[in-house]
């Protein structure tokens, strides 16, 4: 798939900064299994920071799917219509309203939960438990302005999806 430039560079720093929050919870999840079991004791963080890190990674990539057309999309129903552009046209845009408004949605209540959370912290690492939130809220608002700008443009809906099915 051939990107444009500054999507190209979206989807290699979400992939880096994916591979690190695995990378991190990975090693952090073993070294605590080999002290828990080789030494009697683990690290109380290792828990935390793996959920923590996991929160971000999948956050981070529903934003990078995004725009990579990656996401889960009903398009036999939409491809229905290709011989038939106006009706394409508008449930293009329906579509695309849609999502507008899940991550509406999406964003509220995880600024909601972002606002909870700022006082209080985390039991082991003590850092502020908005930062649970928070990539939800980030990436509705990403999703949702990449949506936006497609509704703007017109862009139309990408339908190659039906020849990945397994």
């Amino acid at each position: 798939m051939n990107l444009p430039v500054g999507q190209g560079r979206f989807q290699r720093l979400s992939n880096f900064m994916m591979a690190a929050c695995l990378g991190v919870m990975a090693l952090a999840v073993f070294v605590n299994v080999v002290l828990r079991y080789g030494f009697g004791s683990g690290i109380a963080a290792s828990e935390e920071l793996s959920r923590l890190l996991f929160v971000w990674m999948v956050f981070i990539g529903a934003t990078a799917a995004y725009p990579a057309g990656e996401h889960m999309a009903f398009t036999s129903l939409v491809a229905m219509l290709k011989d038939r552009p106006g009706a394409l046209a508008v449930m293009t845009v329906v579509i695309r309203l849609l999502v507008i408004l899940a991550c509406v949605l999406l964003g509220w209540g995880a600024w909601q939960q972002v606002v909870v959370g700022l006082d209080s912290e985390s039991v082991v690492l003590k850092y502020p438990t908005a930062l649970l939130p928070l990539p939800a809220l980030l990436a509705a608002v990403a999703i949702g302005v990449m949506a936006l700008i497609e509704l703007v443009k017109r862009e139309p809906l990408d339908l190659g999806h039906e020849v990945e099915m397994e």
